[in-house]
C-alpha cells in the first residue's frame, strides 16, 4: 500500500505541473485573454482529478490570471490584470517568447532595489551575514570555470538572498525570490556563459568588502554595476541569439 504521504506527493507533483503548462500558456499568448477554460477540460486534457484541477485555477485567479464566475466559468484575462511580481509569472516569462524583454525588465527593477539594498546592508548587516557573502563570493569564485551550472547558481543565488536581507528593510527581502528566479532563469535558459565573468566576480566581491567595511556608497556602486554587467550581457545574447553564450 502506497502511503499517505506519497499519494499527497504525487498530488502535488501534478497540481504543480498542470500549474506550470497552463501558466506557461497563459503568459505564451497560447490562451490569449479572454479564452474560456473549465475544470472539466482540465481533468480530461491533463488525466487529474477534479480536486487537482479546481486548486490549479485557484491558483491562477490568485495570480489574477484568470477570473472565475459562477455562471460565467474561467475566462483569461489581460496581462495589465496579472500579479507580475509574482515568482511563478516570472518563471513563467523567461520561459515563453518575450524572456528578453522580461529580463530587461526586471534589470530595471533590480537597479532600483538591489543597490539600494547594498547601501543599508553596509550598515545592518551583522558579521554573520558579512561572512556569508565572503563566502558566497568564494563559492562563486571556486566554480567560476562551470558558471552556467547548479553549484554556481547556488552561490550566486545565496550572494543576492544575503545581500538584501542584510539591508534590515522587510521590503527589501521580499524580493529575494524574484532575484532568485532571474538568476535560476538566466541558468535554465542558456543565458550564463560557461566561464564566468572575471569582471563580474570582483564586483562580488567589492559588494561584499564594502559591505563589511561599512561603506554605503561603495557597496552600492559596485551593486549597481553587478546589474548592469548583468543587462548587458543578456542583451549581447538578445542580438545574436545562435551565438554560444560560453563563448
Amino acid at each position: 500500500m502506497r502511503s499517505v504521504v506519497g499519494e499527497c506527493g504525487e498530488q502535488r507533483q501534478l497540481h504543480e505541473s498542470v500549474l506550470d503548462q497552463l501558466g506557461f500558456e497563459i503568459v505564451s499568448g497560447a490562451l490569449p485573454a479572454g479564452a474560456r477554460i473549465s475544470a472539466e477540460e482540465i481533468t480530461v486534457r491533463f488525466e487529474v482529478s477534479r480536486t487537482v484541477a479546481r486548486e490549479v485555477l485557484r491558483v491562477l485567479e490568485s495570480l489574477d490570471m484568470v477570473r472565475i464566475r459562477r455562471r460565467a466559468g474561467v475566462t483569461v484575462l489581460d496581462q495589465r490584470e496579472w500579479n507580475a511580481l509574482d515568482p511563478k509569472m516570472i518563471r513563467w516569462q523567461l520561459a515563453g517568447p518575450g524572456r528578453f524583454s522580461q529580463l530587461a525588465w526586471l534589470a530595471d527593477l533590480r537597479s532600483g532595489v538591489e543597490p539600494l539594498a547594498a547601501r543599508l546592508a553596509a550598515t545592518h548587516a551583522s558579521p554573520t551575514q558579512c561572512g556569508e557573502l565572503t563566502a558566497a563570493v568564494i563559492g562563486m569564485s571556486a566554480t567560476a570555470r562551470a558558471a552556467d551550472t547548479a553549484a554556481y547558481l547556488e552561490h550566486d543565488m545565496q550572494f543576492h538572498a544575503t545581500l538584501l536581507a542584510a539591508s534590515g528593510n522587510p521590503l527589501l527581502v521580499a524580493f529575494a525570490p524574484i532575484i532568485r528566479e532571474v538568476l535560476a532563469g538566466r541558468t535554465e535558459h542558456a543565458l550564463m556563459p560557461h566561464h564566468a565573468d572575471p569582471r563580474a566576480l570582483q564586483l562580488h566581491l567589492d559588494v561584499a568588502s564594502a559591505v563589511q567595511g561599512g561603506d554605503g556608497a561603495a557597496a552600492e556602486s559596485a551593486m549597481r554595476e553587478i546589474v548592469i554587467e548583468s543587462a548587458t550581457a543578456v542583451a549581447r545574447l538578445e542580438e545574436q541569439p545562435q551565438a554560444d553564450p560560453g563563448l
